[in-house]
């Protein structure tokens, strides 16, 4: 069975394509979601998180508040890479025991990894699907989903490999400018080359 990556930019639209691999019977994973429960409420990386960010970043409830801790990390590069250094190995752990889950004789299995190339782990996989959008669009819509200003959005953005890179690097790229029917049938045509081992 093929070890796939699908990675990109934020708001590049990984999330609909990953769910429509997953609608093709491709069983798919998250990262996001490995990370958010990496440090869920009482979990040993919320404890990590803690000890090195300090208690602030808890809301009411004792819970991980993401947007503080978030703004904390994108504006600066330092409590960036000391959390991703609490978050990474523990996801990564968890999606190399998922795939070792899977029944092999299912042609591939789609982990969505959003720092792909960010954390070096390109290698770890058979082929790297990368979608992508114009920059302007992804700013929009990270303003649109997260509420934040523009400055915030181009922050998220210059905190990952440019767009233009990941493209360059993959095995096979899925454009998500247009409508979601036209993002479709790129993904039913990757889908249809992993199943038959070719390429596009």
């Amino acid at each position: 069975m093929k070890r796939v990556a699908l990675t990109g930019g934020i708001a590049t639209g990984k999330t609909h394509v990953r769910a429509e691999f997953e609608r093709l019977g491709v069983p798919t994973i998250d990262a996001d979601t490995l990370a958010r429960e990496a440090v869920a409420a009482g979990s040993p990386g919320l404890a990590a998180v803690i000890a090195r960010f300090g208690a602030d970043i808890l809301d009411a409830n004792g819970s991980l508040d993401r947007r503080k801790l978030g703004a904390i990390a994108f504006a600066d590069p330092l409590a960036r890479r000391d959390l991703e250094q609490i978050i990474h190995p523990i996801v990564r752990a968890q999606t190399d025991a998922w795939f070792a889950s899977l029944d092999a004789g299912q042609s591939f299995a789609v982990a969505d990894i959003p720092l792909l190339y960010e954390t070096r782990r390109d290698s770890d996989f058979d082929d790297v699907v990368v979608t992508a959008c114009a920059e302007e669009t992804q700013i929009r819509r990270v303003m649109h989903r997260d509420s934040v200003t523009e400055q915030e959005a181009r922050q998220r953005l210059a905190a990952q490999l440019p767009t233009a890179e990941k493209v360059s690097r993959a095995d096979y790229v899925i454009n998500t400018d247009g409508s979601f029917e036209e993002t479709n049938r790129q993904v039913r045509s990757v889908y249809e080359a992993l199943v038959s081992d070719r390429r596009l």
